[in-house]
């Protein structure tokens, strides 16, 4: 099959377009395009329009005087090229509004590729013109894996303001914090007032809600002078259910030949696939190009089917690092089923990206914080041997029978580098699947938080903090939609039946009491509120010596395969080494979450210290400054005292020095 895929496209003079002057006839002229679809300024007052159309006779563009829906328009009809694309050039600027019309409909559509939509899905595309937006970041190189603090985001609810522009205003303080890399979930315009962003229709348009597209290019801009990146969490496996127009333009975006818990998959690798590939490949080098976006999170990647000789991830892999440049990338991927090939080189058969979420390792910190194992949590106990593993090994479930799901999960991952596992105790998921949305702070014992937060960052895999973790935030975090009201109930039930899985939940009196998805109070109640950021002060004392022990130190930074072993010391503690490549300089992370023990003597080599060298204290979860009950000696003489729901990093010195 071949696909269309150019920057300099040739078209014909359409005789019938003469009588119109507003239309620019185009003979044998090279318009220069960055982007084979959507509306391009070609000239100041010139704008040059492609859409794919298969289903089509004709295309006419509607110039708009105004998003009125009942504004003056003029109507321009665009030529046919081979491929059922449809192209042309119109008089017309940026900041005016336009939309298509199919075959002399009644009904006029919004530019499948719009890339703004000021009024949302349903209304009028309007004109960007990127090049008037100043960068000031020619200098900013991109980010790498390795040494990333990650941070999840919902722009709506980062800020009471739930905009770009209030965003960006908090930036330096995420910087102070020690935040490298900000993860912002989903922007592509969804219908409604509110909502998590997994809905979206219009790939290319911002979210008219967040404010406008240069303020996200100013967001963007700002963190990158201050040392930070930003990477797009996106939605290749399906599109929402309402707003989406893509079906009037042609039936071959979507396929009937899989399954996913949202509606039809998309077409990647059936009949007239072509242009679906280009599609969403064209998408990913424009957030990068046109936003200088650093990466992206690309969403529940097991329901995104292609049986393609060239995967379309592995495609768009490619893609986003040729427009990047010199610029590198952070590519990563939520797998639900564990498929190390996602990370795996092209050479190997992977697709080329950099690493996977782990939701190994936050299954089994919630069951050992919490206690309890309901649901998709079953098929873990939450012991040390757990951690160890996680630590070593990256995901847990690598091609063992999983009970839940009543078959395998994961495949071999042993020798991946540890970086390339993406490792939290909060996301957007896990936080919301729950009753009333609780963070995991609040859901067990302050010692114990404070000890599962240590090695969320002494360990070597990539840390990723949940918006407003960093600073105890008592804010809930739950799904929520804005949506239509024929689908209030669907979407509200659906939810419902997901949390039923955990017991109590399943009762018609806590059903009852469940937040309404679809009110606005239950949107509002998950705000951020920054006034808690003096509340708990030991919260954010603990967040920030983490980040900058993790960043600063010699050991814990290094994240190197093989760097580390671990053993189980007791029912709930364990012990992890981190070798010195020179055999000196190691660390000790000592974990207890259960009861403290004494012991005269502890016969586990990896507790021994380097020759003619002894254990010091580094670092302790159970200092005062984090609201623990103060520090204790950890190694004397007459033996090993382990304090009760703990973290403490030891450090080996030379006999002669002291601690």
């Amino acid at each position: 099959m071949r696909r269309i895929c150019r920057a300099r496209a040739h078209f014909r003079c359409y005789n019938r377009a003469l009588r119109d002057r507003r239309f620019v006839c185009v003979t044998e002229l090279a318009i220069q395009r960055r982007f084979p679809i959507g509306a391009e300024v070609i000239s100041p007052e010139e704008t040059h329009f492609r859409v794919w159309a298969p289903k089509a006779k004709g295309i006419e563009v509607a110039i708009e005087a105004s998003s009125d829906r009942n504004a003056r328009r003029e109507f321009h009809p665009l030529g046919q090229e081979p491929g059922g694309y449809f192209a042309g050039t119109c008089r017309a600027e940026p900041g005016m509004f336009y939309r298509f019309r199919v075959d002399r409909s009644e009904n006029l559509h919004p530019d499948p590729a719009s890339r703004w939509q000021p009024q949302g899905p349903h209304r009028s595309s309007c004109i960007v013109d990127p090049r008037s937006f100043k960068w000031t970041d020619a200098d900013w190189p991109g980010v790498r894996l390795k040494g990333q603090i990650v941070y999840e985001m919902h722009i709506g609810t980062f800020t009471q303001e739930g905009t770009w522009r209030a965003a960006t205003e908090q930036l330096p303080e995420l910087a102070r914090t020690g935040i490298s890399l900000v993860e912002m979930m989903p922007i592509a315009e969804f219908p409604g007032e509110f909502g998590w962003g997994y809905d979206g229709v219009d790939l290319f348009a911002p979210c008219h809600l967040y404010g406008t597209p240069d303020d996200l290019r100013r967001f963007i801009d700002r963190a990158h002078s201050l040392g930070m990146g930003v990477i797009l969490d996106v939605v290749y496996n399906h599109f929402g259910p309402d707003g989406n127009y893509l079906v009037i333009y042609s039936d071959d975006y979507f396929t009937h030949r899989h399954e996913t818990d949202w509606g039809d998959p998309l077409n990647f690798d059936g009949e007239n696939c072509g242009p679906v590939r280009e599609f969403f490949i064209t998408n990913a080098r424009y957030w990068i190009a046109e936003f200088h976006f650093d990466g992206f999170r690309f969403d529940a990647t097991q329901s995104i089917f292609d049986r393609s000789p060239e995967h379309i991830l592995a495609a768009i892999d490619k893609a986003a690092r040729e427009a990047a440049g010199e610029r590198s990338l952070i590519l990563m991927a939520e797998n639900e089923p564990q498929e190390i090939r996602l990370i795996g080189s092209r050479e190997t058969g992977g697709y080329g990206l950099d690493a996977l979420w782990n939701d190994d390792f936050h299954h089994s910190a919630l069951v050992a914080l919490t206690g309890r194992n309901p649901g998709y949590y079953s098929d873990y106990r939450g012991g040390p041997q757990e951690f160890i593993s996680a630590a070593k090994y990256g995901f847990l479930f690598q091609g063992q029978h999983y009970s839940w799901q009543k078959k395998r999960r994961g495949t071999p991952a042993f020798g991946t580098p540890p970086e390339r596992f993406v490792a939290f105790l909060e996301n957007h998921d896990q936080v919301a699947n729950s009753a009333s949305g609780e963070r995991t702070r609040l859901l067990t014992s302050p010692g114990r938080y404070r000890a599962m937060s240590a090695l969320l960052f002494f360990a070597s895999w990539t840390p990723l903090l949940f918006q407003g973790q960093e600073f105890g935030a008592l804010t809930p975090f739950v799904y929520f939609a804005d949506v239509k009201d024929d689908l209030r109930e669907p979407v509200r039930k659906g939810r419902f039946d997901f949390l039923k899985q955990f017991p109590g939940i399943e009762s018609e009196a806590v059903q009852r009491r469940l937040p309404d998805p679809s009110a606005f109070e239950t949107f509002r109640r998950c705000k951020l509120n920054f006034s808690e950021r003096s509340k708990f002060p030991e919260v954010r004392d603990l967040y920030t010596d983490l980040i900058r022990l993790r960043r600063e130190d010699p050991i814990f930074s290094r994240q190197e395969a093989g760097q580390l072993d671990g053993a189980v010391l007791g029912p709930e503690a364990f012990v992890l080494r981190f070798f010195d490549s020179l055999g000196e300089d190691d660390r000790l992370l000592i974990v207890n979450l259960g009861r403290a023990f004494e012991t005269r003597s502890l016969p586990e080599p990896l507790l021994a210290p380097p020759i003619e060298r002894r254990w010091a204290l580094l670092w302790s979860s159970e200092a005062t400054r984090y609201g623990g009950p103060g520090e204790v000696p950890i190694e004397s003489p007459g033996g090993w005292q382990i304090p009760a729901e703990a973290a403490v990093a030891l450090r080996s010195i030379s006999l002669g020095m002291e601690g």
